[in-house]
């Protein structure tokens, strides 16, 4: 069964009666696999790595009081039923923290970029781009920044026309030179002068 990664990125994790929502958010992303690269993450999350799996909530939470309250009650608990019941939904968390494939986007021949430079060039879009304050770009996921910097410039190509596009063909015969034209004006006086139209 493959994974279908749903339309608006967030999961929830629930253990023991208590519950907390986790976004994919550029920050949680920036943060996690800076510190850990994703090789790190899915294999903390293998292994049972409490501390990088609390990080992972604490960084995912929509509410960090509530991430907090949720890691607390599972103090002294045994560890096992706790891991089972988040690792997959933050697996798939971890798994977001790419933006979702477009599949209208044409194959990238550009060099390959760490996925610090990735993320920074994705706030680079969300705030330079298309105008989001810094604190709505950290908040966003990168597939919602990816998808709203395409749309953005979807939107400049239909105000502006695209380069791919076909232009306007320019009639070399229209264009007269400077030199022409003083060659031209100099005809035109020489002809006054001796009464020649």
């Amino acid at each position: 069964m493959t994974y279908q990664r749903p339309a608006y990125e967030q999961v929830t994790i629930s253990h023991g009666g208590n519950t907390v929502v986790l976004r994919p958010s550029l920050r949680a992303a920036a943060t996690l696999v800076e510190r850990h690269g994703f090789p790190g993450l899915f294999r903390a999350l293998d292994d049972l790595n409490l501390t990088i799996i609390s990080e992972i909530i604490l960084a995912g939470s929509t509410n960090r009081q509530d991430a907090a309250a949720f890691l607390l009650s599972q103090a002294g608990k045994p560890l096992f039923p706790f891991v089972s019941a988040v690792r997959q939904p933050l697996g798939d968390l971890v798994s977001m923290f790419t933006p979702a494939r477009d599949p209208k986007a044409k194959a990238s021949k550009g060099k390959a970029i760490s996925w610090a430079e990735a993320y920074a060039g994705l706030y680079g879009y969300a705030t330079g781009w298309i105008g989001w304050t810094p604190e709505a770009a950290w908040n966003a996921t990168p597939t919602e920044i990816d998808r709203a910097y395409v749309a953005h410039l979807d939107m400049l190509n239909a105000i502006h026309g695209s380069a791919e596009q076909e232009q306007h063909v320019h009639d070399p015969c229209e264009e007269v030179t400077e030199g022409e034209a003083r060659s031209g004006l100099a005809k035109l006086k020489a002809n006054a002068q001796r009464g020649k139209p």
